[in-house]
């Protein structure tokens, strides 16, 4: 009857919790005094630092605010008078953050596997995790392969289905908590033999009869889809740059296509080897295959993209020229 907090006003969030309060009769309210504390000990590896958050509320009315806090903790908020008596007490759970970034990862060359320590729920329960692999082959290293991946929050291992000697991996993994994706933790790992080489940077295959006076080339293709698998569409995409890292990027995602630096020049149902002349000048749906410039370098980039609910897998091969 004394103090009113109005209960439909909290504001709570991963760092902070605020209240109003009203004092319905100020003579009564003299020396009132709010505590936030945590309202249970922590354990490793989640431990909370304890709050420093007495303080004195003055006036009719005010806001009270306890921070900083600790995510996807539960803390007490009490008001008091000096005679001892609590005039309000409630306990709160701060919101989810995302949480920290994975600590170790490594490759079981016995099994073939991922592996990683699953993380604890010190900011929010660990619901999944995201796992971005691109592998390369020594025996081509034209061919790039990127599958991302949502694991549940469960899983600690990811299977690679084509492991052997020869293969590079740059693995990315992250956690997720309801507040979204924590830091990345990247790896590289390298699997090798007696007589296979560590797989170097992307190489490039090579194209045949550039015309810089027509503005064309023709690419030498050949389908991505394994016999075993349903083909998809192939999409052959053209950049105006050598740089390896950027034509990783685009293999792996989904490139902002623009007239004159990355396009769109083709989709294809390839079924078998053809020789595809890149520049002819067609359109249609969201494609144009333009005419190649003189003095340019270019790759162009044959991928396809297999998705399922939880996982998106990028298959490219590089073609790279200069007109």
């Amino acid at each position: 009857e004394v103090l009113q907090v109005d209960l439909e006003t909290f504001e709570i969030s991963s760092t902070s919790i605020k209240l109003n309060w009203t004092c319905r009769f100020p003579d009564a309210c003299q020396g009132m005094r709010a505590v936030c504390r945590l309202a249970a000990h922590s354990s490793p590896p989640c431990e909370a630092e304890e709050v420093n958050g007495e303080q004195m509320l003055h006036g009719q009315e005010g806001t009270l605010t306890c921070s900083p806090l600790q995510p996807f903790t539960e803390y007490s908020v009490t008001i008091d008078l000096p005679s001892n008596t609590t005039l309000f007490s409630w306990l709160f759970l701060t919101e989810e953050a995302v949480p920290g970034q994975p600590q170790e990862l490594w490759l079981d060359p016995d099994r073939g596997s991922l592996r990683w320590n699953s993380l604890p729920s010190c900011n929010g329960e660990i619901i999944g995790y995201q796992l971005s692999i691109t592998a390369r082959n020594a025996g081509d290293s034209s061919v790039l392969e990127t599958e991302r991946l949502r694991l549940n929050g469960s899983v600690t291992e990811h299977r690679l289905p084509e492991h052997g000697p020869g293969s590079s991996y740059a693995v990315m993994i992250r956690g997720l908590t309801a507040a979204g994706a924590g830091p990345a933790l990247m790896r590289e790992f390298h699997t090798s033999s007696s007589d296979t080489p560590r797989p170097q940077d992307i190489s490039c295959r090579g194209v045949r009869d550039i015309a810089p006076s027509q503005g064309t080339a023709v690419l030498p293709l050949r389908p991505l889809a394994r016999p075993a698998e349903a083909a998809g569409e192939h999409q052959l995409i053209v950049a105006a740059t050598h740089n390896g890292s950027v034509i990783e990027s685009i293999c792996s995602g989904q490139p902002q296509l623009l007239n004159d630096s990355v396009y769109l020049a083709a989709k294809l149902n390839l079924t078998g080897p053809t020789d595809f002349v890149l520049g002819d000048g067609s359109r249609g749906q969201g494609r144009h295959n333009a005419a190649l410039r003189p003095g340019c370098d270019y790759t162009a980039l044959l991928r396809l993209v297999r998705l399922s609910p939880q996982a998106e897998k990028f298959t490219c091969v590089c073609y790279s020229f200069s007109v």
